[in-house]
């Protein structure tokens, strides 16, 4: 049998981060409404040393002819040595017979576009549709396609970045201005960033809060994305005290990762619900200006296939 072998290079030709992609994202989500996706625990190795960690992680859809295996490494040491922090690949196999279809040497894009696409199904389910500023934390390749992802779905006209390298804040608020046709500007203070945003999105490897409760305005949406194992934490719990609705892509590994993680308490009697509850409207969405919408996104399996 013949293995098909896809590079980086062939994958983002074939592989766009457009509403085309934001939509297949979103139909993930949405199987995970049903008992019959079959989505095992993460698999994580831990290589302290070198600020490094490999996520395993794999689901399966049945009815598909074929599922997929995603070998994720972050090592976060890696900029200081000129390499990029995240790569990794993908491994096709038949649902059939579980033999190899192909190997997807993407180190780490189609995570990103993924990863991104995510973002902007939750802004556009839950964000103010006149949404216009928006707010990221961190200065990576994630903060600049959660951007670029956001702006498919609401009227973005101005963004504000920070980050703990002012610097790379700076070079990426250059660019993205470029790139994207509209004002993007370096904060030094994540306050000033989050002020007046009606997005903030979160991109960074934090172990303790960079957004605070306080800084937080009535009607804003929060898109956390980068909390993923227990460590990790990029919001102030009381930020999720304080909302009148938190959304997962995955309630079962929220509660053991990220946000949620830190944030669960008896204080808290507002709504925790996963997304596809949202997408499907099988709760009443009411999306008033002086609510607070914090939207945890985990790497969900099921929308790597």
């Amino acid at each position: 049998m013949k293995t098909t072998i896809l590079t980086q290079h062939q994958l983002r030709n074939l592989v766009t981060l457009d509403l085309e992609a934001v939509c297949c994202v979103e139909h993930a989500f949405l199987t995970l409404a049903t008992d019959r996706v079959v989505m095992p625990p993460i698999l994580r190795l831990d290589i302290f040393e070198h600020r490094g960690e490999v996520d395993v992680k794999t689901a399966y859809v049945p009815g598909l002819d074929g599922f997929a295996i995603k070998i994720s490494p972050g090592f976060f040491g890696n900029p200081e040595i000129g390499l990029p922090s995240t790569n990794g690949l993908m491994i096709l196999l038949s649902s059939k017979t579980g033999l190899v279809q192909a190997l997807l040497l993407d180190n780490g894009y189609l995570t990103d576009v993924r990863t991104a696409a995510a973002g902007a199904v939750a802004a556009m389910h839950l964000a103010r549709d006149d949404a216009s500023v928006a707010a990221v934390f961190g200065a990576g390749m994630q903060a600049r396609l959660q951007l670029q992802a956001l702006m498919l779905v609401r009227p973005i006209r101005k963004a504000r970045i920070w980050a703990r390298d002012q610097a790379k804040a700076e070079i990426a608020a250059r660019e993205l201005t470029d790139q994207l046709g509209i004002s993007v500007v370096a904060c030094e203070a994540q306050e000033e960033a989050a002020a007046g945003a009606h997005v903030i999105i979160t991109t960074t490897p934090a172990d303790s809060p960079v957004l605070k409760a306080q800084w937080l305005e009535s009607g804003q949406h929060i898109t956390a994305m980068g909390s993923d194992v227990e460590h990790k934490n990029e919001l102030d719990p009381q930020a999720i005290a304080r909302a009148d609705l938190y959304v997962a892509d995955s309630l079962a590994q929220t509660r053991r990762l990220g946000e949620l993680h830190h944030a669960i308490m008896p204080s808290c009697h507002h709504a925790i619900m996963p997304s596809w509850q949202v997408q499907s409207r099988r709760m009443p969405l009411f999306l008033s200006l002086d609510r607070l919408f914090p939207v945890r996104s985990l790497a969900v399996p099921t929308t790597d296939r």
